[in-house]
């Protein structure tokens, strides 16, 4: 048996389930959340029961700092939804997101190793 349909309901239902999990939202809670902004769970996080599945996922993979995009690239969902759950864990205290400063003009290497990691990974 094939499982993997193609048919126009397949497709459609696979652009509704972002939709699903994010309440209809297309906005972060943090403000123009970059890309390349590094996400470490908490212990909160980790502590919490009630996380669905994707939202334990996040929290799970980012035991180690890992980057906006490539928490939507594991998680198998598009960056923007990424962003809003990721808003939504961090305002319940069950993520960190570390930013770059503005003034700092220096990529930061640990950054640019984990981006290159995953694009070998891709």
């Amino acid at each position: 048996m094939n499982w993997e349909r193609n048919t126009p309901h397949d497709r459609e239902l696979r652009l509704v389930r972002p939709y699903a999990l994010t309440g209809g939202r297309t906005r972060a809670s943090i403000a123009d959340l970059p890309i390349e902004a590094l996400v470490l769970s908490t212990p909160t996080g980790i502590a919490a029961d009630e996380l669905r599945h994707e939202a334990r996922a996040i929290v799970t993979l980012c035991h180690e700092p890992m980057s906006v995009a490539e928490v939507s690239a594991r998680i198998g969902v598009p960056l923007g939804v990424a962003r809003v759950m990721i808003g939504d864990l961090h305002r319940d205290a069950c993520v960190e997101v570390h930013q770059a400063t503005i003034g700092d003009a220096r990529p930061d290497l640990r950054l640019l190793n984990r981006v290159l990691e995953g694009l070998k990974a891709l």
